[in-house]
This record gives C-alpha cells, sequence and structure tokens, in this order.
C-alpha cells in the first residue's frame, strides 16, 4: 500500500504556481482573487483563511468579501456584478454553504464563467461534459492531479464514485470519463453497494458518512480516494473509508487528514491563474 499523500502534491503545485506568478508579475499581471461570504459560518471562516494563506504564499492578491448573515439576494448579486466588471478581479469564489433563505444556483450563474474559479457556472459544468477546456471544480481537479502525479493508469479502468453531488459527485464521474474510464455513479438509492464497489479499480468516496467505506466492500489492489472529511465527537476528523481495516487490502490510499483537502486549495490556486493568464493572454 502507498500513501497518496495530497501535502506533498499540493506543496510542489503551490511551488510552481509561485514561479508563474513571479513571471506574470515582471509583465506587470498580478493575479487578484475575491472571496464572497455570506454569514459567520466556522468551517466557512477556516476554508476562507486557509485560502488567503495560499494566495500570499503564491503571490496572489486576496479580497474578502464578508456580507451580514441577512443579506439580500439581490445584494449578493450586485456585489457579484461589480466584481465580475472589475478589471483588477480575475477569479471570484462565493464560499459555500450560504444562507438558507439565498439562491445558491442564481449566484454560481451570475458569476462571470471566465472568473469562475469554483467551476459551478453551468457553462462551465457544461464544458466538461463536452470534455472542452474549462474550470474544474476544484476537489476533483485535485484529485485528478494526485492521480495522475502517482502515474496512476485511469484509461479502461473501472471508477466508482459514491456520491452525487454537483460540488463533487457529478465532475468527479466527468472527469474519470474524460480520461476513459468506464464510470458508474452510486448513491442513497443505489441498491447492493458493495456489490459494485467490490469491481472498482479506483473507487472515490464522497459520500460524507465516517468509516462508510468498510474492508469488504474493496476489491484487492484497488485505488481508493477519500474525499470525507467527517469530524468525530472527539474532535478528531475521519473520512468516509474504514482508513485502519482497509489500508492492508489497497494499492493506494488517500489519508485523511492530508489526502484530497490540501489539493482542493491547491487548485483553486491553479485556476486563479489560469483565469489570470486567459484574461490577459
Amino acid at each position: 500500500m502507498e500513501l497518496l499523500d495530497g501535502k506533498l502534491v499540493s506543496k510542489k503545485t503551490k511551488d510552481e504556481l509561485k514561479a508563474e506568478v513571479s513571471l506574470l508579475k515582471e509583465k506587470g499581471i498580478t493575479p487578484r482573487l475575491a472571496v464572497i461570504m455570506v454569514g459567520n459560518d466556522s468551517a466557512s471562516q477556516i476554508y476562507v483563511r486557509n485560502k488567503n494563506k495560499a494566495c500570499e504564499y503564491i503571490g496572489i492578491e486576496f479580497e474578502e468579501y464578508l456580507l451580514p448573515e441577512e443579506t439580500k439576494q439581490d445584494e449578493l448579486l450586485s456585489l457579484i456584478d461589480k466584481l465580475n466588471n472589475k478589471k483588477e478581479v480575475n477569479g471570484i469564489l462565493l464560499q459555500s454553504p450560504i444562507p438558507r433563505h439565498l439562491d445558491i444556483n442564481e449566484a454560481f450563474r451570475r458569476i462571470s464563467p471566465e472568473k469562475d474559479v469554483d467551476g459551478f457556472n453551468p457553462i462551465n459544468v457544461g464544458k466538461l461534459v463536452l470534455g472542452q477546456d474549462t474550470f474544474i471544480s476544484c476537489t476533483p481537479f485535485g484529485i485528478m492531479k494526485i492521480l495522475e502525479d502517482y502515474n496512476i493508469e485511469i484509461e479502461g479502468k473501472n471508477a466508482v464514485v459514491i456520491g452525487r453531488s454537483n460540488i463533487v459527485g457529478k465532475p468527479m464521474s466527468q472527469c474519470l470519463l474524460n480520461k476513459n474510464a468506464t464510470v458508474t455513479i452510486c448513491h442513497s438509492k443505489t441498491r447492493d453497494l458493495s456489490s459494485i464497489t467490490k469491481n472498482a479499480d479506483i473507487l472515490v468516496a464522497a459520500i460524507g458518512k465516517p468509516c462508510f467505506v468498510t474492508e469488504d466492500m474493496i476489491k484487492p489492489g484497488a485505488v481508493v480516494i477519500d474525499v470525507g472529511i467527517n469530524r468525530m465527537e472527539d474532535g478528531k476528523i475521519k473520512g468516509d473509508v474504514d482508513f485502519e481495516n482497509v489500508k492492508d487490502k489497497v494499492s493506494y490510499i488517500t489519508p485523511v487528514p492530508g489526502g484530497v483537502g490540501p489539493m482542493t486549495i491547491a487548485m483553486l490556486m491553479t485556476n486563479v491563474v489560469k483565469a489570470t493568464k486567459n484574461q490577459n493572454r
């Protein structure tokens, strides 16, 4: 069993971006990311802080817009419009979750596809489905980067994705399909789940249930990607995979923490640099 070290790949990615940004700055171009956060969700605050730190490290400028919980939809949309029109801003990110009374999908639609560094605008989602160059949602993009970095073959493999969220499950399955895997998506209504997961050469667990994937659900020698981050009552973080009992059966596995998590932010930074280059041709 080999650990897929997301921290290591993320560090390498950020170092490459840092060099790239310093070359852009020599040409008078400084990438800039604007992050919008509505309300004061404590997990979101940590994520935004980590994004800010990554920007600082790479040399990307960071603008933060903290809106109160009671912000109205039209106020949120008019801020997005303002940032769409602000030439110095290259990437716009709306930190989710947002308060219930707001329509997040309308907000994602409003972010200009050229600045949509989270890959949630329907135009970018459509381009991913069509196999065109686009901004890919950062978690699936990060997983693809790990697989590439460890030279894990995808073409012709049976890949199973557990979870069908718009943020991870759906774009993940599309990324694997675009690399010629045979993809099955499983979810809460899937019958006899383990009969499907047992055939997976590559298994991606993104279901949000701690230790849900057990050793008897896994094919010997499989590559297992654990997207889950579940905080237990004792404060420990567990993934969706029962790591201790699964690790000796697989060829590769991501740890939690330190696997997929660090890659998500690294790929956001990659998208910001890409957006900056696209906008400055």
